[in-house]
Parts: structure tokens; C-alpha cells; sequence
């Protein structure tokens, strides 16, 4: 049921500045880029579109500190902290999903930051040009030698252990996309003449049309991280104390995500000034500005952002997710050398060309997100008022405090399953497209009152429990065999 690092954190590093460049590394993406833009493209004035995406960072940092508090005190890892809600089996279940939503997306962003790779590379050497033809399984050969050269960086990063992340996240991943970015805003800036708008919308959206897109834009926003709430305890478990997280969380998602998004509105606005029409690929605009040095550069800068998001988002977790399924012969490194293979096995390029796949598979996943954070955080705050026996959640003993039914607690099962079914359904089908962006708030409220009714019969009384939990079993862990 253990091993060294399903245990309680023994170190505790990650204070406020590394859960703050967590963020910069996670936020600072060209999807999340993509979206604060096309917001502005739908017809959203800049201004609308900076209040919408921070009331829903705002949401969000008070789900990762709610989340952040249980990983601190108890010092484990997602999957064994969802032991405690369901059962020392059942939390395979909520792990495993969240797995395989990060599988498939640690696949698809390797690839995607090959695909910068290959305009690096044929912008260094043209003649490489040859090797951007024929291929197979649906790469070229160049597409293929350049998604495994990222594959294999990302290799030797990963295997390197928690620690080295934080450090390289520290000093690289999160930094490094700031610095373009508020280069290429200056630029675009001053070839715009500061002709720049705050106020005015692109489209001409009608009031109620624009409050509409401004409340899927708080709505998609929480989505987005949502998987981030789910296994947030990933890296609270590694603060030295409760100000850490939450100081890092206000400063990487109100201040630093806002001021991201900032800075891609006024880009994408200055380019139809600039190049005539709103563009929201920042890559793109490296492309149009026509400048070999600029291309070199912007390439590698978020190729670096890219890796920066894949450990962050896509890697730690499913590291820990396949460790907790098979704690004896799998770690952290080992778990996350599944993750990678798999991540080839899936040939992401397939899955992210094929719009049905992402929609029903990915999609749907993602709508039992809602459900699964409300089981873990019912349980811990109205449920247990914060009393986890950390000691329990390592045995497997019918006697223990977790074990419930064959070690699956069934209340979570019927608080998850027709939430997260119903949820699916408004997520997916044509018919619920209007409520579609909200399908997860359906799931997380309705699967939290399923689960609080039915347990609260074991309700614990009292204020909820704030100190640190001593955890002797770490000192006790059994140690994994190290990977060859």
C-alpha cells in the first residue's frame, strides 16, 4: 500500500515563490494564450475579457487553497489522499481517470512542441526539408525525430525526481515566457502607433450576448484547471506551511494569470493593427514578423513553456496515479516512465486531428472532474472536518479506518456515478450545448450533496483541524528498488 514516495512529504521546500512559478509554468501556455484571445475574437471587449477570466481565477484559488490545505496537513500525494473518501481500492477509480486525461494531453503537448522543433529546425538548416516527407503511422520522419527528441528531454527532466523539477520550473519554465511576452507586446505596441483599444468590441456583440460569453468565460476558465483541483495535493504536500501555498496561489492565478491574459489581449489587439486582423496564435505572430533571429528565439521559448506545462499538468500526476496502483513494484520515476511510453503508444497527433475523439473522449472525461473534486473536498471539510488518520490510509486491514467495503466506500460510488453520467450527457450532447461550459458545476454540486447526505451520519464534530499531521510511517516507508 506504500512506498517511498506515496509516503508523507519528508522534505518540505516548495514555498510560496515555487508554487508561484508552478503557476507561470501551468498558465504560461499557448492554449491558455489562445483562449484569453479568442475571447477578444468572439466579440468581448479587453476590458470584459480581464473581469471574466478573474472572477474565475478567483474561483479557482479558492478550490486549490481549499484542496492545498488537505495536502499540506497530511503530506500525500492525490491518490492516497482520495483513500480516505474512496477506500484504499476504490481510489484507483478517481486516479486512474485523472491518468488518463493525463496520458493522452502529456502526448498530445510533447507533440505539439515537436512541431515548434521542426520549424526550428528547418529554419536553422532548410535542407533537413527532405526529411519532412513520407514517415509513418501518420508522421513524417523529421516529425518523428523531433517528437522523440522532446519525449527524451522531457525523459531525463522527469526521471530527475520532485525536487529537480521545482528547481528547473524555478529558474526556467515559468520566467522564460514572460520575458517574450512582454517583448512582443512592446513591439506590437509601438508598430501599432499605441492605437490600442480597451473598450471596443471586434464583432459588435449585442449586452446580453456579451454577458453570455462573459459567464462561459468565468465558467471555462475553472474547467480548464480543474484538473489541477483534483490532484493539487501533488504539490501542497510539499509546502513547509499553509501561507506558502496560499501566498503562491494569490500571486500565480489572480495576479500572475490575469496579467497573462492581459498581455495576450493587447497583442491579439494589436495585431489588427498591425497585420490587419486579429491574430491569436502567438506563434504565429513570431512567424509574421518575418525575422530569423525572432523565430529562433520564440521557438525555443515555448518549447520551453510547453515542457514547462507537461510536468506541471500532465506528468506529476499520473507519476503518483500509477505508483498508488501498483505501490510495489512502481514509483514516482517509474510511474512516470509509463506516462511517457503510454504517451507514445496513444500517437497523440492521431488524437488531437481527430475532433470526435477529443470531444467525446477527452470531453467527456473531463466532465467527471466536477464530481470527483466534490467526493474529496465534502469529505475532508464537512464530512471529517479535517481528521485524516494518515497512519490508515497505508493499511489495507479490514479493521482499518478506510478499508469500508473491500476497501471501495460505496457512498462515493453512488455520489460519483449518476453525477458524473448526467454530467457527461450536458457536456457532450448537442441538445445541451448552452449548458454545456457548465455541465461541471451540475456534477460538482450535485455529487456533493449525494455524498454529504449519505455520509454524514459519521459527520465529525468540532473546528476544522489546522496543524500539521505526525505521520511516523514516512521514517517506516518501504523503499522501491531504484530504476535502472
Amino acid at each position: 500500500m506504500c512506498n517511498s514516495d506515496l509516503a508523507p512529504a519528508a522534505e518540505r521546500k516548495w514555498g510560496a515563490y515555487s508554487i508561484f512559478a508552478l503557476w507561470m509554468s501551468d498558465t504560461h501556455a499557448i492554449s491558455n494564450y489562445a483562449f484569453a484571445a479568442s475571447l477578444f475574437v468572439l466579440g468581448l471587449p479587453p476590458w470584459e475579457v480581464f473581469l471574466s477570466l478573474l472572477a474565475g481565477v478567483c474561483i479557482l484559488q479558492w478550490l486549490m487553497n481549499r484542496m492545498g490545505h488537505a495536502g499540506h496537513r497530511t503530506g500525500v500525494p492525490f491518490p492516497v489522499l482520495a483513500r480516505a473518501s474512496w477506500g484504499v481500492y476504490g481510489a484507483n477509480i478517481p486516479a486512474m481517470l485523472r491518468a488518463i486525461m493525463a496520458v493522452a494531453w502529456y502526448g498530445i503537448q510533447t507533440w505539439l512542441a515537436s512541431k515548434a522543433l521542426v520549424l526550428l529546425a528547418l529554419q536553422i538548416s532548410p535542407g533537413l526539408e527532405s526529411l519532412d516527407t513520407g514517415g509513418f503511422l501518420g508522421q513524417t520522419r523529421l516529425g518523428w525525430i523531433s517528437f522523440l527528441v522532446m519525449w527524451g528531454a522531457q525523459a531525463v527532466l522527469l526521471t530527475r525526481g520532485m525536487e529537480f523539477i521545482r528547481k528547473v520550473q524555478d529558474i526556467a519554465t515559468g520566467p522564460v515566457v514572460w520575458i517574450v511576452m512582454l517583448v512582443l507586446a512592446a513591439w506590437l505596441l509601438v508598430e501599432a502607433g499605441g492605437d490600442i483599444s480597451l473598450t471596443k468590441s471586434v464583432t459588435g456583440l449585442s449586452t446580453g450576448e456579451q454577458f453570455h460569453e462573459s459567464a462561459i468565460a468565468v465558467s471555462l476558465t475553472v474547467t480548464t484547471f480543474l484538473t489541477l483541483v483534483l490532484n493539487y495535493a501533488d504539490f501542497a504536500r510539499f509546502t513547509p506551511d499553509h501561507r506558502a501555498y496560499r501566498r503562491g496561489n494569490l500571486w500565480g492565478l489572480p495576479v500572475n494569470f490575469t496579467a497573462f491574459a492581459v498581455a495576450a489581449v493587447l497583442m491579439t489587439a494589436g495585431t489588427v493593427s498591425v497585420f490587419g486582423e486579429a491574430i491569436s496564435d502567438p506563434v504565429e505572430v513570431i512567424h509574421r514578423i518575418d525575422n530569423p533571429w525572432v523565430t529562433v528565439i520564440g521557438a525555443i521559448s515555448f518549447m520551453i513553456a510547453t515542457i514547462g506545462i507537461n510536468v506541471v499538468a500532465n506528468f506529476v500526476s499520473p507519476a503518483y496515479d500509477f505508483a498508488n496502483l501498483l505501490p510495489k513494484y512502481l514509483d514516482f520515476k517509474r510511474g512516470g516512465m509509463v506516462t511517457a511510453l503510454l504517451a507514445i503508444v496513444v500517437l497523440p497527433w492521431k488524437l488531437y486531428s481527430t475532433p470526435v475523439i477529443i470531444q467525446y473522449f477527452l470531453g467527456g472525461l473531463g466532465a467527471f472532474l466536477g464530481p470527483m473534486v466534490a467526493v474529496l473536498l465534502v469529505d475532508y471539510y464537512l464530512i471529517r472536518r479535517g481528521r485524516i488518520d494518515v497512519e490508515a490510509l497505508f493499511t489495507a486491514e479490514e479493521s482499518g479506518a478506510y478499508h469500508f467495503r473491500r476497501g471501495v466506500n460505496p457512498d462515493a460510488l453512488i455520489a460519483f456515478v449518476p453525477s458524473a453520467a448526467v454530467s457527461a450527457v450536458l457536456a457532450l450532447a448537442p441538445a445541451f450545448s448552452g449548458v454545456a461550459p457548465f455541465a461541471w458545476v451540475f456534477g460538482l454540486l450535485t455529487a456533493g450533496g449525494i455524498y454529504y447526505v449519505r455520509s454524514r451520519a459519521r459527520r465529525e464534530e468540532g473546528p476544522l483541524e489546522d496543524e500539521l499531521i505526525p505521520a511516523g510511517y514516512a521514517a517506516a516507508a518501504p523503499e522501491t528498488e531504484s530504476a535502472p
